[in-house]
């Protein structure tokens, strides 16, 4: 039952991921939320003409919000709420992240495919100790640390 509730959610985690990884997706996300806004607040105020709904939008969706156009009817304010909160909660954020994440690469990071050869040399390192144990006669616990440590005594 909690996989079928939570679904919504990872689906909603995965979009927004996948948006964040996308400058591309991001920008024409963004456009597409000014463009449904502009042609939503046109629709909702009377008198505003398309220009000024787009200006509207903009400024709405960039927080900054002159107060030379604001809506009026119930609708247009509901409208600005979510856009303002849209932008606030997601789209800001995704940028932010988007960029940082670019900024934070670590250029030393170790591959995939490096971190398999490390493994796997790991593991021929114990086995390799392990044979010499087993020839010089010596204990598994005298081989876990390094001589006159607390396991030693």
């Amino acid at each position: 039952m909690d996989h079928m509730v939570l679904a919504p959610f990872r689906a909603v985690y995965r979009g927004l991921v996948w948006l964040a990884n996308s400058p591309k997706t991001l920008i024409l996300s963004y456009l597409m939320l000014i463009a449904v806004c502009s042609v939503l607040y046109h629709g909702f105020e009377d008198n505003a003409s398309y220009g000024d709904a787009v200006w509207w939008a903009v400024v709405t969706a960039s927080t900054v919000g002159y107060g030379d156009i604001s809506p009026e009817t119930w609708q247009g304010r509901l409208m600005a709420a979510v856009l303002i909160s849209v932008m606030v909660l997601v789209v800001v954020p995704l940028i932010t992240a988007h960029f940082a994440s670019k900024l934070i690469v670590d250029h030393d990071a170790f591959q995939h495919e490096e971190q398999e050869e490390l493994k796997h040399n790991l593991r021929r390192v114990r086995q390799l100790l392990e044979e010499l144990a087993e020839r010089e006669g010596i204990s598994a616990r005298d081989t876990s640390g390094p001589a006159g440590a607390p396991g030693d005594r």
